[in-house]
This record gives C-alpha cells, structure tokens and sequence, in this order.
C-alpha cells in the first residue's frame, strides 16, 4: 500500500478556542507574517504534504452556519489565507500551499488570478480550498444579496434544500470558470522573441465565453498559465451534496469520519457520488469525465502529548475553560497511537489525513517531531519530497489546457 498522505489545516492560535490561552501559544504574533511562515516552516521540515489556511467572509463563531457571536473571550479576526500563501511562497520550498478561498460572493476571474499567481510564486506548490457561504452576515458585507442562512434544526426543509443547492452550484460553476481560466493561456502563449517585435502569440489567448446560471465569463485569464497547469482543487464534505460538488470538479476531498466504520461508509457513498455526476476516467485527462477518484482524507482534530494521561488532561485543561465542540473527530492522545490509528484507518481505504493542531504551534510540532517519525517507523510516510509540485504528489499528471487545439 502505498505511503500516507498527510496534510494540516492551520487556524489561528489552533482549533480549540481556548488555544491562545495555552502556555506556548503566541497569540501576540497571529497576525504578522513571522507567525505565519513559521508554522509552514515547521509543517515543511515535517515532509507533509500540504498546509490548508482557514478563511471565512465573517469573524469566527462556534458554529459556522450560526450568526457572529460577539464573543471577547475567543480569537476574533484572521488574515487572508491566500495573500498569507502567497507571502510564504518564496519562503518554503516543497510543501504545498492551500489557501480556503470562498465562491459566495467573490468573482471566479479574481479567483483564478490570485491562485495562477499563487502557482507561479511557489513554482507550482498551489492548491484552493473551495468553500461556500451560508451567513447573512457575510451576505451584508457585499449588499448584492441576501441569503437566509440555514438553522441546524431545519437542514431538512425545502427551503434549505434549496438554498444548499443554490450555493453549491454556484460553487460548482466557479470552480469550472476557474479551470477554463487557467487553461486560457496556452504553455506556448508566451514568446518573447525581441528580434521578431513579438511578446504574446495572441492565437494561443482564448475566450472561454463560458455562460452559466451563475456566471457569464468571456476571458481570457490576465495571468499566464499556472506551472500546474490546473493547481489543486480542494474541499471539505459533510453530506451528498458536498461530495457531488468535489466530484464534479474537485481532486482531493477532506470528510469527517468518527470511527473506522463511518469511513466505510462515507467512502462508499463518495464513490457514489463519482458515479452520479459521471466522473470515471484516467489521470491526466481535462473533463470531468476523465478525471481520476477523488483522493479522500480523514479530518481529525488533534492534541498531543508524550502519554495518554497527559493528553486527556491538556484537553480538559483547556475544555473547563471553553469547551472544544467539532464537525471532526478530536483525539487527544499520543505520536505513537495516533501512528497506528492512521494506518488502521488508511486500511479501510482512506489516502490520508488532514490534522487539526488543537493548539498552535504545540501540536504541530508534536506532529512534526513525534507523529512523523512513528510513521516512518512502520513505513507509512515519506522519508525526503520526491516531487517539485504538488499535483505530482497526487500522482496527477499535468494536463494539456483545454484550448490547446483552437489556434492551429
């Protein structure tokens, strides 16, 4: 079987609310620079895969579907995750780098732009977290227009069904302008021949004119085609429609799994998912139809320590000051037993995990100096990078842009 993928998505001083009160975190520091390419450092000395960075329209609230709460006795505020990507860039060097950039209310062309330039400042290291909106709150930021929100309680209404489908096709369709986007330069387009007087061969710039329910975009892109060619899509899943979005136009998908049986389950019904929109081919290939499975990691909240006890009593340390509520599993335990859950996990199909530090940057550095190596112990994960970008670290070949035909 083959090695491990292993991913962390950084928030703030950690994913615990009570995290920047811990001893160690460096709640000071969240919004400079430093911080920030600090933790990717140290993500990148661990050899993994990729970080994520959490962004959002609104301030921070317990419940992501729930109005801001206001509270003072939380961390409030963030950077924004792709210019804090885009900082760290030329800092680091293999690990890959996955802004959560929102579809609701933000331009596909914005998107693509930032990201392509994103893929060209890391050579090719870029991904995008995709993500959708629910809050009026956020709605209002914009004034162009309202949503109702959705209550936990009434999920199952008509009225929720619809607005989830509305924002996820609107989500699905952002993703595809997006794509056409990146492939509206041609790799050639480029020319640069001062003898010739000629920059651009402007036969390789083509309009994608694509016209949806959503978007009415003509392009071509602004940037040059990312080194990728079509930088990683990613997304996080709690249900069919989610997992549709991914299949439909997404490479890896982060889900929530409690235990090793709902990680059968959940895989089943992502593969159904596959087959409902049609997605059944190769690597390599640019239609939905061609594209590869999905690639599906396990979310887990994490909080380490040298011995099982230890663990238990940092989390409830920190859940008597404010408890840690979450959509992902939340282990607090050790490097070494977390090694074996994974691999145990992995066995029932997974491809790998995204881990949560409940506290920043104390358990990423327990992943890095303590999980890493008992995983290397049994064989489970890599040893140095042995690829430049970060679709070959999916094994995803580099596919040919999509227009590659329409100026010969």
């Amino acid at each position: 079987m083959s090695p491990l993928h292993v991913a962390v998505a950084l928030d703030g001083a950690g994913w615990h609310p009570a995290a920047w009160r811990e001893a160690g975190a460096r709640p000071a520091e969240l919004f400079t620079a430093g911080y920030w390419a600090d933790l990717v450092r140290t993500a990148e000395r661990g050899l993994l895969d990729l970080v994520t960075i959490e962004d959002a329209f609104g301030l921070q609230s317990g419940d992501h579907l729930a109005e801001p709460e206001r509270r003072t006795d939380r961390v409030q505020g963030r950077l924004d995750a792709e210019l804090v990507a885009a900082f760290v860039a030329p800092l680091t060097h293999r690990i890959g780098l996955v802004p959560t950039v929102t579809t609701t209310h933000t331009e596909p062309f914005h998107v693509a732009s930032a990201l392509a330039t994103l893929d060209h400042d890391s050579r090719g290291r870029a991904g995008w977290r995709v993500q959708t909106s629910v809050r009026p709150d956020e709605a209002a930021h914009f004034g162009r227009r309202t949503i109702p929100g959705l209550r936990r309680d009434a999920l199952d209404t008509p009225e929720a069904q619809a607005l989830v489908a509305e924002l996820f096709g609107e989500a699905a369709d952002a993703i595809e302008v997006v794509r056409r986007l990146w492939d509206s330069w041609e790799d050639d387009a480029e020319i640069r021949d001062d003898a010739a007087n000629k920059f651009l061969d402007r036969d390789k710039l083509h309009h994608i004119d694509f016209a949806g329910d959503h978007f009415s975009v003509r392009g071509p892109s602004i940037v040059p085609r990312p080194p990728q060619g079509q930088p990683l899509v990613v997304s996080l899943g709690h249900g069919w429609e989610p997992y549709r979005l991914a299949a439909r136009g997404g490479d890896v998908l982060f889900v929530t799994p409690h235990d090793v049986a709902e990680v059968a389950t959940i895989l089943e019904e992502v593969r159904a998912a596959e087959r409902d929109v049609g997605r059944t081919g190769a690597s390599g290939a640019t239609g939905n139809d061609a594209a590869p499975p999905l690639t599906v990691f396990a979310d887990l909240v994490v909080l380490l320590a040298d011995t099982e006890e230890a663990a238990r009593e940092r989390l409830a340390r920190l859940d008597a000051i404010d408890p840690l509520t979450s959509d992902a599993a939340i282990l607090a335990t050790t490097p070494t037993a977390l090694a074996d859950l994974l691999v145990a996990w992995r066995e029932a199909g997974l491809d790998g995990f995204r881990l949560r530090p409940a506290v920043l940057p104390t358990d990423l550095d327990a992943i890095v100096d303590g999980l890493v190596p008992a995983l290397q112990e049994r064989g489970a994960f890599r040893t140095e990078y042995a690829e430049s970008t970060l679709r070959e670290r999916f094994g995803l070949a580099r596919p040919a842009s999509r227009y590659a035909t329409a100026g010969v």
